[in-house]
């Protein structure tokens, strides 16, 4: 099952993308004052991220990122980039041992950082500890896999933009045990990586955009992407359908949606797995915007953000786009197990009557497959409405 990333815009431009990096350390005592005035006056993103760092490097990565998770920060703010100046501070201070810290709160900024800077420090050889630190990542039974996302971003900058070079080491990292997903999980952060960057190197992204930025499907549906990654890469590369029929990233036209579903269609209906990957990103991406590109706390979606997300996907023009669309938006509200179950029970409460019965089943599909604990999949069947909790504890083999 596919957790896709990043329930929303993340990482794509200076203003467009929302994503932070939630910190879980050694317990820190202190309140995080700063986190209420570390943003007031600052006249730029370089004047707020010179403040980050120089609060990483005076009080440890760790506190810098708990002040990060709790910080008063201007809306359409990177919170992205600011993730990765701080895990550059906690990767001096930390080294390869800070991959153990990085949670998936705010979607792997912090084991992208990491990885960049073990790879630049140790080499390619360093695979076999970037495998052994993210099973070691905090958080349920995806926090593994997921890891390996980060991963291929800092893979792409350390091979200087490189498709191909990146995606043959991204292959070495798959293994059986978990079905190649490493691999693909890795392709999916070089796409995310392509289409919007970590801030690691600015001139070398902006080549490789105008070398495999061709068209509004590439580089996906081209030969150097094997066919095994083209769905993750479809699912990562909305940011770019979305720009290749002029959407403002920074401030979308909701009436321009129809018309970048319609990009899809250039993908043949003998291809309904690729077609389904390509319009299902658009729903990652509508949670984040719905949330106003905060991500720091999806729950507290209101529901009229999530209408609007609904609203958003029927945007699609046929069925099957509206189901994918609806797929990848319920994985990044429920992102894993690893947010409150009552955020994806009140959007499927929501939904329109074609996609109510498929978007619980949804719900009960991935709590069997990322929750181990019987009492978190008995919270799940005591939220429910009333007319779906039989169908709950059936699925979920609740009693």
């Amino acid at each position: 099952m596919t957790r896709t990333y990043w329930g929303g815009i993340i990482g794509f431009l200076i203003i467009g993308a929302t994503a932070a990096v939630f910190f879980m350390g050694n317990p820190v005592t202190a309140d995080y004052a700063e986190a209420q005035t570390i943003a007031e006056g600052a006249k730029d993103f370089k004047e707020l991220s010179d403040r980050f760092q120089d609060l990483a490097v005076e009080k440890g990565g760790v506190y810098a990122y708990e002040v990060l998770k709790r910080a008063s920060i201007p809306p359409n703010t990177d919170l992205h980039l600011l993730g990765h100046i701080v895990g550059d501070e906690l990767y001096k201070q930390q080294g390869f041992e800070g991959m153990a810290y990085c949670t998936q709160d705010f979607r792997n900024a912090c084991s992208h950082t990491i990885a960049v800077g073990a790879l630049n420090e140790f080499g390619e050889g360093i695979l076999p500890k970037i495998r052994d630190a993210c099973k070691k990542a905090p958080g349920g039974n995806g926090a593994y896999t997921m890891c390996f996302h980060g991963f291929g971003h800092g893979v792409f900058a350390y091979f200087d933009f490189d498709i191909p070079k990146t995606v043959a080491y991204c292959k070495q990292a798959g293994t059986k045990d978990y079905n190649n997903r490493e691999y693909l999980e890795c392709v999916g952060g070089m796409i995310m990586e392509l289409t919007g960057g970590g801030g690691h190197d600015p001139e070398g992204l902006a080549r490789a955009q105008e070398e495999y930025l061709t068209s509004s499907l590439a580089p996906c549906m081209s030969e150097m992407i094997p066919e095994e990654t083209k769905s993750i890469c479809l699912t990562y590369l909305t940011p770019r359908i979305w720009k290749s029929v002029g959407v403002d990233l920074g401030r979308p036209d909701p009436e321009k949606f129809g018309e970048a579903f319609a990009a899809c269609d250039a993908i043949p209906t003998s291809k309904q797995a690729l077609r389904d990957a390509c319009t299902g990103g658009f729903g990652k991406e509508f949670t984040v915007l719905a949330a106003a590109r905060d991500v720091r706390d999806m729950s507290n979606m209101t529901d009229a953000q999530l209408q609007t997300v609904w609203d958003w996907c029927m945007k699609a023009p046929r069925a099957d786009g509206q189901n994918a669309c609806r797929v990848q938006a319920f994985s990044s509200l429920y992102w894993g197990g690893e947010n409150d179950p009552t955020l994806s029970v009140r959007f499927c409460s929501l939904a329109p009557a074609a996609q109510e019965k498929a978007c619980f089943d949804q719900l009960y599909g991935e709590s069997n497959f990322y929750l181990r604990d019987p009492a978190a999949k008995q919270r799940i069947c005591a939220i429910v409405p009333d007319n779906q909790k039989q169908a709950c504890t059936t699925k979920l083999s609740v009693r």
